[in-house]
């Protein structure tokens, strides 16, 4: 007997690389994320950046890190996305 039911799969977590641009909370880092779009007008690439605050449980990213950030469950009223790795550091 074949039981061809699988479980479907979860989609995968949403991830950004963006700059930490705060590290004065507990927790908490202010990640902006840089992304180029074209203009809805004039077709020119412009650059629209956006700030996500993100989960930080051990303190490790510093203000000037570039790191990736993944989609999670709302931990507080802004809090949406937590800390997968610091891919680069500030000296």
């Amino acid at each position: 007997m074949t039981t061809a039911v699988e479980k479907a799969e979860k989609p995968s977590r949403k991830e950004k690389t963006g700059e930490v641009v705060s590290d004065k909370m507990q927790k908490t880092i202010v990640v902006k994320v840089v992304r180029r779009v074209p203009h809805p007008k004039f077709k020119k690439i412009v650059k629209v950046s956006n700030k996500f605050y993100a989960h930080d449980e051990d303190g490790k990213a510093k203000v000037g890190d570039t790191v990736r950030i993944a989609e999670t469950r709302p931990l507080s009223k802004l809090k949406r996305w937590e800390l997968v790795e610091v891919v680069g550091q500030n000296h």
